[in-house]
């Protein structure tokens, strides 16, 4: 099995994302503004619909301080995908 095959109710490891991955990250943290994100891994739980937390660089947009975040989003099974919460860590 590869860490991006998703089971049901279990995470998958952090893995890096996929043209997928990316276009729901997009899409939920659309209108958000005032900090820069930049992610380079997930991992995703297939539930009714995908739970994903996103491993994130952050800055403002100014450009700095620079801290790890974990952004979490919900992709419901017919509906666009919505931040759940950010972490800062």
């Amino acid at each position: 099995m590869s860490t991006q095959e998703l089971l049901v109710g279990g995470w998958t490891k952090y893995h890096i994302l996929t043209p997928q991955d990316q276009k729901i990250f997009d899409e939920a943290i659309e209108g958000y503004i005032g900090v820069h994100y930049v992610r380079y891994e997930v991992a995703s739980q297939l539930v009714y619909g995908t739970n994903y937390r996103y491993k994130c660089k952050a800055s403002l947009i100014t450009g700095s301080p620079v801290w790890e975040a974990v952004v979490e989003i919900y992709c419901p099974i017919e509906s666009k995908p919505h931040v759940v919460s950010i972490t800062r860590v």
